[in-house]
């Protein structure tokens, strides 16, 4: 379908792409990858034709529509309702509509043949373009992608940026073109868009080039893996979690060949060096000489990027529990987004706030923050100490500071090495750290507000949407950082691998209350759809079930009412876990300080005494969180906790 053939290509004074290559085929689903700014929004251009390639050559099949959804998108208005933008991608069918009505009105005082031959012949091509189905598939795609019924006859004006980008990118599957070609489409959905969006493209039969720092979503969507690095494209067949696994062993097998490569070549030059000058063996130093220049060589494996260890420093140790939340009543206007719902966040709480959006995710975020007003109560607990990150939340920055004094101003007592690390995890490197706060963009700005939030002493982080601007890379270093954390955290996201591996409780907003999973993202999804199936398989039991005896009827409510007795019981003994859990862990701390100060590890009697309540405390750990996991296990079977 599309073919580069030795392609280079120069932007901003520097090679992106230097005798790459890449077929593309039918039916093939690509996830481009690559670090910021190797060019993999330009490579789309590129094959869309928008930017002229150096030299080289691409190829494509006569008449290939192609379907591109760019962030400049963004940027498009219009006061069409959203639906009619949609449909907007079939224009041949919207034009044949209006002439079908338009000879619909000459009817009503001209009845010649020709005028009922010319609409019997556009009603059946309007009807084998699937034009008849057309405003319900449009329907059906905006309502996957998070649009109410009522929203779709509101014009496209009256919406944000990130739901505009939906319209668009409804418009570009109604499109169904030959090659669907998506930056970043999941950049503006919550995550039950994200999932609609994913089983769309598992089941389009085009062919996809789709870039993604979401690695659960290229996982499901895709079965290729085109990599930008190093001026070149590389391919890899299979998902993101084969890239990986088969990028390490190229990378290995690469770097060996490059050492043993290296050691020849000075193996050859020590003999180049010691013949050279004597006449007899001139020549064939100048044979091994002229070899070497012929020699393919082969590269070094790009060094890592370097991890980030950030050790948080905590000035205050805070008490057992951080917050407490009771909410009566907030809303705006007539949209109420909590009623008469509390939660309580305990020390060592990772909490993942998921759900679509418009729920009131970032609300509760700004309650809990004491930056929203709303109707009822928050406590802070003892020696808490919030940071607070939100992406609109930017005026903490001082705008004529560039990124590097703002971080260093702000956490003076961090060396420069690890401001400049931090820096360079979240895109910032060579002079970008010098340019003026004023002039970034608002990712840009975002990403300066993140990194002084990891730099704080704070015990309690709040962040909304950490994750957006950052690519793959970055992502995984802000998981290394909070994996390393020892506070309390609250967290939105809709990066699922970022969220499985950060958080050991699930929050989400339903009929106006917070609910809670407490475990982890994998095994909060594995819940959710096990009771899925089970309300199914339930529902289409009693639809085929016989009627029920009246003895059956009596004995029921008697099993109900011991199931709830032990359900109760089960709940109070987790509920005494946890308080022991938390009493242990604070004192296996207190004693790990004990242990680190001199006048106990010094004096040898005191030290073992103290050595010895630390392993036997440590020991009781360990056994309670054996019996928290089975009693976990136990009253998974009956729900929510």
């Amino acid at each position: 379908m599309i073919s580069l053939t030795d392609v280079n290509f120069e932007f901003g004074g520097r090679y992106l792409y230097r005798d790459a290559s890449w077929q593309i085929n039918p039916g093939e689903k690509y996830g481009l990858i690559g670090a910021n700014g190797t060019g993999k929004s330009t490579l789309l251009r590129v094959l869309n034709g928008q930017y002229s390639i150096e030299s080289g050559t691409i190829s494509k099949l006569r008449d290939l529509s192609i379907g591109f959804l760019n962030q400049d998108l963004l940027s498009y208005s219009s006061d069409d309702t959203i639906l009619h933008v949609a449909m907007q991608a079939k224009g041949d069918l919207l034009q044949m509509e209006a002439d079908i009505e338009d000879i619909l009105l000459k009817l009503e005082h001209d009845h010649s043949e020709e005028i009922l031959h010319r609409l019997h012949d556009l009603q059946v091509a309007f009807e084998h373009a699937g034009g008849y189905d057309l405003k319900h598939k449009a329907e059906q795609v905006l309502e996957g992608l998070g649009f109410s019924t009522p929203d779709l006859a509101r014009p496209l004006s009256e919406f944000s940026g990130g739901w505009r980008m939906r319209v668009m990118l409804a418009r570009i599957m109604l499109q169904q073109p030959d090659v669907l070609m998506l930056d970043e489409p999941t950049n503006h959905l919550d995550l039950p868009s994200i999932q609609w969006v994913e089983q769309y493209l598992r089941d389009y039969k085009g062919t996809m080039i789709v870039v993604s720092h979401d690695r659960y979503f290229l996982d499901k969507v895709v079965n290729y893996i085109a990599e930008i690095a190093n001026e070149k494209i590389t391919i890899y067949k299979g998902n993101y979690s084969f890239y990986e696994k088969e990028k390490a062993l190229r990378d290995e097998l690469q770097q060996n060949q490059y050492e043993n490569q290296q050691q020849y070549i000075k193996e050859q030059q020590r003999l180049i060096d010691r013949f050279k000058a004597k006449a007899s063996k001139a020549a064939m130093a100048q044979s091994r000489m002229k070899m070497l220049d012929r020699l393919e060589k082969v590269e070094a494996v790009a060094g890592k990027a370097s991890s980030v260890r950030i050790r948080f420093r905590q000035d205050l140790n805070p008490g057992k529990i951080i917050a407490k939340l009771e909410a009566k009543d907030k809303s705006y206007e007539k949209l109420c987004i909590f009623q008469h719902t509390e939660c309580e966040i305990e020390r060592g709480d990772k909490i993942a706030l998921i759900g679509a959006n418009g729920k009131g995710k970032s609300t509760l975020l700004r309650m809990l923050a004491g930056a929203e007003k709303f109707d009822g109560n928050l406590e802070d607990g003892y020696q808490v100490v919030k940071s607070y990150f939100a992406q609109h939340q930017l005026e903490s920055l001082n705008l004529d500071n560039d990124p590097l004094t703002e971080l260093q101003e702000f956490a003076t007592d961090a060396d420069d090495a690890t401001i400049r690390g931090i820096l360079g995890a979240f895109l910032f490197s060579g002079d970008d750290v010098f340019k003026k706060i004023k002039v970034l963009s608002g990712g840009e700005k975002s990403r300066v507000a993140l990194a002084k939030t990891i730099l704080s002493k704070a015990n309690f982080l709040i962040l909304d949407e950490p994750t957006n601007h950052l690519d793959i890379q970055s992502v995984k270093i802000l998981t290394e950082v909070l994996q390393d954390y020892e506070g309390t955290y609250i967290v939105v996201s809709h990066d699922r691998f970022f969220l499985s591996q950060i958080a050991n409780k699930i929050w989400w907003i339903e009929d106006h209350k917070i609910r809670e999973y407490p475990g982890t993202y994998e095994e909060y999804e594995y819940s959710r759809k096990e009771k899925e199936a089970a309300a199914k398989k339930e529902a289409k039991d009693s639809k085929a079930a016989p009627a029920v005896k009246k003895e059956e009827v009596k004995k029921a409510p008697d099993e109900n009412q011991e199931q709830k007795k032990q359900q109760k019981k089960l709940q109070t003994r987790f509920s005494n876990l946890e308080d022991k859990i938390a009493t242990l862990k604070s004192k296996k701390q207190d004693l790990e300080v004990q242990l680190s100060k001199p006048e106990v590890y010094q004096v040898p009697d005191k030290f073992q005494s103290t050595l010895g309540q630390f392993n036997e405390t440590d020991q009781a750990l360990q056994q309670l969180n054996k019996e928290w996991e089975e009693v976990f296990e136990l009253l998974s079977q009956y729900g929510d906790k």
